[in-house]
């Protein structure tokens, strides 16, 4: 077994300081000149995109509620190449997951699964001694779970520091402190209705970075952190194919701004069945790329960009002809807003008109309209696979649609925990929209669904 570095940042609950914590790590270790392999537990595009830009690599969700523990492991084992170090950004409280479970869901299942051991970071305001007594609950809390060391966040000053390190000594001797961060409102990322800004509207400048990595170096023990070994066996890496000798199909992916929220898995395994990716700007380019064969519309924000989206006619006619054409044309959530009718005026929302496919208007709601993780069966064959087919994947948008006729297929059954919510995925000719970002690791016929259909238009 080779040895395998990296650990998983986590922490007893959300606003702990996981990202700016991670951010950090990632960026003293580059300034280092060492290989980062950045990953993200759960199913948000947010954090993964401050991770690109820190690492300059791709950041890749590991989910196993989502997708199979194998998968988890294929992906976590192939993006470890070149002596990278892994750097792993949970979500939410270490042992929170589905409902009252520590594991499904959760980032201690990936901790698990991957080996990585656990870097607890504490938000220590207001506390001394009872910040170890936390500590110690964690660490005796689940077996097979490794706090390999703890870091002290929004400590006030030297005197608390050493508190807390004398505390953690003198109960929990076996785990280290790896550093205590002072408070620094400076160091805060932004907010926004859907979490943090993403990395492409806030993108962070230089010299924030810097100061993050400066951070870092001063305050946390990097040798120790860059010590903490991945004790689990190797995953084979099982690359599929499409299995065909013919040519690879040109798949056309919206990358920009407006929408840039993505499984970096669903790009590889679409390489992997054969296409090639072309990535295309709605906002700024005035057509699709020629010689295409197929159409990826991710999520993102597109209502913040309505009104130059709207006003991209170029763009929203060539997309009316692939689909007048029967290209294959697979679109979610902000996608899928995008190839509605358009976006109405409320509130501080302006109103826009889009590409029109699907002959609904969307609007924006003050609060959210749904969250969570979605489970799909196919109730019958569509682009990206065959009826009773079960997929898995998540939503999380604040805008809703009016009602769709009935003369607009349905192909998804969608449920939640067992619930059946009702359906959803809706086609006009060969294109596809929902509001659902599937994870297409969840079920490998997806991707090779998807690249067939798009070598039959071919």
């Amino acid at each position: 077994m080779n040895a395998l570095h990296g650990f998983l940042v986590s922490a007893p609950q959300s606003g702990s300081g996981k990202t700016t914590v991670s951010l950090a790590i990632m960026a003293a270790l580059m300034r280092q000149g060492e290989v980062v392999a950045p990953f993200k537990c759960g199913p948000d595009f947010i954090d993964p995109g401050y991770h690109r830009l820190v690492t300059g690599s791709p950041s890749i969700n590991l989910d196993a509620w989502m997708c199979p523990e194998e998968f988890v492991r294929e992906t976590f084992a192939a993006s470890l190449t070149g002596g990278a170090i892994a750097v792993i950004e949970g979500v939410m409280g270490l042992f929170d997951g589905i409902g009252a479970s520590s594991r499904d869901g959760s980032s201690a299942q990936i901790a698990s699964i991957t080996g990585a051991p656990v870097v607890l970071v504490v938000n220590a305001r207001g506390m001394a001694a009872s910040a170890a007594a936390l500590v110690k609950g964690f660490a005796g809390f689940d077996p097979q779970i490794r706090i390999g060391g703890v870091i002290f966040n929004n400590v006030g000053s030297e005197h608390h520091a050493q508190l807390l390190r004398d505390a953690l000594a003198s109960h929990c001797a076996e785990i280290p402190c790896f550093g205590c961060i002072p408070r620094d409102e400076a160091l805060a990322i932004p907010s926004r209705h859907l979490g943090l800004v993403t990395a492409e509207d806030n993108p962070l400048a230089d010299e924030f970075i810097e100061r993050l990595a400066a951070m870092a170096e001063r305050c946390l023990d990097l040798e120790g952190l860059k010590g903490l070994a991945i004790v689990s066996p190797e995953a084979a890496v099982c690359t599929q194919t499409s299995g065909s000798d013919e040519p690879a199909v040109t798949v056309a992916v919206a990358r920009d701004q407006a929408f840039c929220f993505m499984y970096e898995d669903n790009l590889r395994l679409l390489r992997e069945a054969g296409a090639e990716l072309l990535f295309f700007s709605p906002l700024e380019d005035a057509a699709l790329p020629p010689d295409i064969h197929g159409i990826y519309l991710p999520g993102g924000y597109p209502e913040l960009y309505a009104d130059k989206l709207g006003k991209n006619v170029g763009m929203k006619d060539s997309l009316r002809t692939a689909v007048a054409a029967d290209m294959p044309v697979y679109a979610e959530c902000g996608g899928f807003v995008y190839l509605t009718e358009g976006i109405d005026a409320s509130g501080n929302q302006s109103s826009a008109d889009f590409v029109g496919i699907f002959p609904v208007r969307c609007r924006m709601l003050p609060r959210r309209k749904a969250l969570g993780y979605r489970e799909v069966e196919l109730t019958e064959s569509a682009l990206i696979g065959t009826k009773g087919a079960v997929v898995r994947g998540h939503e999380f948008h604040y805008s809703e649609i009016g009602p769709m006729p009935e003369r607009v297929g349905r192909c998804y059954q969608v449920s939640r925990k067992g619930v059946v919510l009702g359906e959803e995925g809706f086609h006009v000719r060969n294109c596809l929209g929902s509001y659902i970002h599937q994870h297409f690791g969840s079920n490998r016929t997806i991707a090779a669904s998807f690249v067939t259909a798009c070598r039959e238009y071919r």
